[in-house]
């Protein structure tokens, strides 16, 4: 009998790293981009970039991501957070700490 293992330890969660999915980072960037507003947000969006900090699938909780989109106005910031779409309030700094700390516990 080992003493030392703990009674009831909790699995973690089976994640997927889903950086590569080229299909799901096109639909999450779509969905921002809906959530954009045009003379606010952006006047063209022909040079508007998506840059991704971490895109996971993990199980029993579904997409965890969080990613910029950069327009010709501004830099917005959001999370996908299972089925959820946010808009953040973030500075770059923020975003690059949130990033490390994520890809840090998840590696």
């Amino acid at each position: 009998m080992n003493f030392f293992k703990k009674k009831n330890q909790a699995k973690q969660p089976n994640e997927r790293n889903e950086i590569a999915n080229k299909e799901l980072k096109e639909q999450i960037a779509n969905a921002a981009l809906n959530i954009l507003q045009e003379k606010v947000d952006y006047e063209n969006l022909a040079y508007t970039k998506v840059e991704f900090g971490y895109l996971f699938d993990i199980e029993g909780h579904g997409i965890e991501s969080l990613f910029k989109v950069i327009t010709d106005k501004t830099t917005a910031y959001f999370a996908v957070q299972g089925e959820k779409l946010l808009r953040l309030n973030f500075s770059e700094a923020l975003f690059r700490t949130t990033v490390d700390g994520f890809l840090d516990l998840h590696h």
